[in-house]
């Protein structure tokens, strides 16, 4: 006789660690949208741009934030056998999400040690892979929520939640080709030495944040398979 495993959260506890990972996604997202803001401000503003200073203090806050959200959430897990997924891959998951956000605050840096002025030739490109990053990260949150329906047994669209992974994985290859066609025409500009090393590292900074939004769907694809 085949047992039927049903989810155990609701029932033995009063919330589920899962759904605190939404609220580590919130913290994220909005500092994923203020960094948005101020690299579209920086590339278009010539490297000389007051709103990028001023958001960074803005940005560690809720950073600051979001890593307390993750060690509350990690500090109180309880035993594996009342996890609703298995633990390995929560802990990876939140580490995962967690680095969308440091590797947006490694944008940053890269751009901040030095002002480097933006041409034109470049601006366009730029600003259009940040907005493909952002949509990539904006992405995550239907598909985290989805997931936390399916395997609380809140939803039975076991496809339609396998299709936001889809997504991710979809919007991250059109963010890694961009990454490289831009790294490609800057590697070959006639820019200084210092700005090519410096746009190249922002631009793999960017790519990282798209790559570590499809680790995330990645992982919550392996939750729903067990």
């Amino acid at each position: 006789m085949k047992l039927l495993k049903l989810p155990l959260f609701g029932l033995l506890a009063p919330k589920s660690p899962m759904e605190k990972l939404v609220e580590h996604y919130d913290k994220i997202a909005g500092c994923v949208k203020i960094i948005k803001e101020s690299l579209e401000c920086y590339v278009s503003g010539g490297g000389a741009c007051r709103e990028f200073q001023d958001l960074w203090e803005e940005i560690d806050s809720i950073e600051n934030h979001a890593d307390k959200i993750k060690r509350n959430i990690r500090n109180h897990l309880p035993r594996s056998m009342f996890m609703a997924v298995d633990k390995t891959l929560f802990l990876n998951y939140t580490k995962a999400q967690d680095n969308i956000l440091d590797s947006g605050q490694d944008a940053l840096q890269w751009l901040g040690m030095r002002q480097v002025v933006i041409s034109e030739e470049f601006q366009k490109d730029l600003i259009f892979l940040i907005d493909e990053v952002s949509t990539a990260t904006e992405l995550l949150g239907p598909a985290l929520k989805a997931t936390i329906a399916l395997v609380h047994g809140e939803s039975l669209d076991r496809e339609g939640t396998k299709e936001y992974y889809r997504n991710i994985r979809a919007q991250r290859h059109k963010t890694q080709k961009t990454a490289r066609k831009i790294t490609i025409k800057i590697y070959n500009s006639e820019l200084d030495f210092k700005d090519i090393y410096q746009l190249i590292h922002f631009v793999q900074c960017l790519d990282n944040m798209a790559h570590n939004c499809e680790n995330c769907a990645d992982i919550l694809r392996a939750m729903i398979a067990r």
